[in-house]
């Protein structure tokens, strides 16, 4: 049981929580403003795509971060153009762009690569000891930020206002819509950087499907951890979990089922968004319009 329980496992599971931390904190902001974003996956494909395609092509993996970033948050555009200006149904918003964040990648990796696995090989971002990139203490930085963005300034506040009671927030002279509409961009840039973790943090180039349902399984943190930042770090840590206690099992050669051991974290999945949160309580405003969008 000591052989399993090690450094290794701990550095394993901060690894892989990072990028749900990126995604979830993106996720909270826009559900506690009264966006729903089911779009989370979609995002983090064109982040890790566009994030390892700009490295290629500017051989600079600060630039390839930020160009992962702008995609992202430029496709998040649409979904806050979608959802708030138009006022369409924000689940359907969402699915379409988690269809276009995994089509669009396979198209150009045709077009610019003519390859239909991945990109080529590109740097990495700079690691700070035991196979930690920088982008790890980051993720874990933005969680107090955003807890204190929401409960300790106005503007944190106004955002809670316009996800509970959006009717009520305007009458007072808060802009909804201006609000729902940062909260929306920043998680996709948030959810950006989490792709672009996968892409040139933890590996060092894009292959088709990487994300392998991460922006679902930070969702689910969110809704997990009752839209709290505090809790939902606590949630993501625990499908990060989930998924080193694989990579610890297979290579201690444990005498544990594979196909279980990778199914974990998406059964987790499930339990947490159907058994052990009937107390959850979303934004009473979560999905509702408000007058003036």
């Amino acid at each position: 049981m000591s052989d399993f329980f090690t450094i290794a496992l701990l550095t394993a599971t901060l690894r892989l929580s990072a990028p749900l931390v990126f995604a979830a904190m993106g996720g909270l902001l826009s559900e506690r403003s009264g966006v729903m974003n089911i779009a989370l996956e979609g995002f983090m494909l064109v982040g890790a795509f566009s994030a390892a395609a700009g490295t290629y092509y500017t051989g600079r993996p600060f630039l390839g971060l930020l160009i992962g970033t702008g995609a992202a948050m430029l496709a998040s555009v649409i979904h806050a153009f979608w959802s708030i200006t138009l006022r369409g149904d924000q689940i359907v918003a969402g699915t379409a762009l988690n269809l276009l964040g995994a089509g669009i990648p396979a198209f150009l990796l045709q077009r610019l690569f003519e390859t239909a696995g991945g990109t080529p090989a590109v740097a990495r971002l700079p690691t700070i000891g035991g196979g930690l990139n920088v982008l790890v203490p980051v993720a874990f930085l933005l969680v107090p930020l955003v807890h204190y963005l929401l409960f300790h300034t106005r503007a944190g506040l106004r955002i809670q206002a316009a996800g509970e009671h959006p009717h009520a927030a305007e009458s007072v002279g808060v802009d909804v819509a201006r609000y729902r509409y940062a909260c929306v961009l920043a998680s996709g840039a948030l959810a950006g950087v989490g792709g672009a973790y996968l892409s040139i943090g933890d590996l060092s180039q894009f292959t088709v499907g990487m994300t392998a349902g991460r922006g679902f399984i930070a969702l689910a943190a969110v809704i997990f951890g009752n839209w709290n930042p505090v809790a939902t770090l606590g949630a993501t840590l625990l499908f990060g979990a989930a998924q080193a206690a694989r990579v610890q099992a297979q290579a201690l050669n444990l005498p544990i089922s594979q196909d279980l051991l990778i199914a974990l974290p998406y059964l987790l999945t499930l339990i947490a968004i159907t058994g052990l949160v009937r107390h959850a309580t979303p934004p009473a405003g979560l999905g509702r319009h408000a007058a003036t969008e």
